[in-house]
């Protein structure tokens, strides 16, 4: 690939409509020091001197995809409650679209605290249901999805899954169907409760430890033939084009029936793993509904998803530091 070509491909990001449906969460940050142990218990007294919320889960997924340059659409349910409305807002604030989150009196906001003093987590505190959704919040979400895509036929579609009960079957078969109908490049990133109902998609992209527990694997190699034969069992139980599975340090693997590789991690000074399978999906899908190039789409999200390693906490990818990244590594 020359330069101009990837510059090509960087600029087409901007022409990109993705939505991403999945489980959001809000991420609370509280720092403070920590000087005395408590009175009332053997525990820490943290005097708070600074808090933070940021965008977590699936609305990360969305983060990602609008620091990449595309107009995003983020579809959820969400409580009917202050915490909901901050996501929202936090949302709208970095340019996202939020008219496909729902509010529900049924279930709180997804929020997870971390209270941090000296750089280190003393304590996280998560508040959330993660029953499925009940039917009156089930349809309606199902059917403002499916008119959206419909009426404005989006480029990509991003299911990010938490295991929250937002993704039940129904509405990954629902969207899933729709999406095939009307031409959506469908990209998937899995837990294991409904690993295997991602049926018909573009491409799913699971962790190692994801696909282990999907198919019951016991197996620990992840060399290339090992690999493949895992994507062989995942196409007999799902019929998808791609099988695109992160590797941690040893790098990712992709498969499309017709070509097959594993690509090796750069050496990186790694400060956070937190939020790097939120870049590499949106960063693979974006690439890969451009250019239709299986491998390109796992070189450069492989990158992103390193680069992002290297900052604390999480964080969304910069596009001007990929491009420098990915001109520098993979032109001729």
């Amino acid at each position: 690939m020359n330069k101009t070509e990837l510059q090509n491909i960087f600029d087409a990001m901007d022409s990109l409509h993705v939505v991403v449906v999945g489980d959001v969460m809000l991420d609370n940050y509280w720092w403070g020091g920590i000087e005395r142990i408590s009175p009332e218990a053997p525990v820490p007294v943290v005097a708070l001197s600074r808090r933070e919320s940021r965008l977590g889960g699936a609305a990360n997924v969305a983060l990602n995809c609008r620091a990449l340059g595309a107009k995003v659409t983020l579809a959820s349910v969400v409580g009917d409650d202050s915490e909901g409305n901050i996501l929202i807002k936090l949302a709208n604030e970095a340019g996202i679209d939020t008219s496909l989150i729902n509010q529900s009196w049924r279930r709180p906001t997804t929020t997870k605290t971390r209270v941090i003093s000296r750089n280190q987590q003393v304590l996280r505190i998560d508040d959330e249901v993660t029953d499925e959704l009940y039917t009156d919040e089930e349809h309606p979400f199902i059917d403002t999805v499916l008119k959206f895509l419909q009426r404005v036929k989006p480029d990509v579609l991003i299911f990010e899954d938490y295991n929250k009960g937002l993704l039940k079957e129904n509405v990954i078969k629902r969207i899933t169907d729709h999406c095939k109908e009307i031409g959506i490049v469908i990209a998937v990133d899995p837990k294991r409760k409904n690993f295997l109902a991602y049926k018909d998609v573009t491409i799913f992209k699971p962790n190692l430890k994801e696909v282990r527990e999907g198919l019951n694997l016991h197996s620990e190699n992840t060399d290339e033939k090992d690999m493949n034969e895992v994507h062989h069992k995942l196409y007999e139980a799902l019929h998808h084009e791609v099988t695109f599975i992160t590797l941690s340090e040893k790098g990712v693997f992709y498969n499309n029936g017709f070509t097959s590789a594993i690509i090796p991690s750069r050496i990186r000074n790694i400060a956070d793993v937190s939020g790097a399978g939120d870049t590499v999906i949106a960063t693979a899908s974006m690439v890969y509904a451009i250019s239709k190039d299986v491998n390109l789409m796992a070189e450069i999200s492989n990158l992103a998803g390193g680069l992002v390693c290297e900052e604390v906490g999480v964080v969304s990818i910069k596009k001007d530091k990929l491009r420098r990244e990915t001109e520098l590594l993979l032109c001729r």
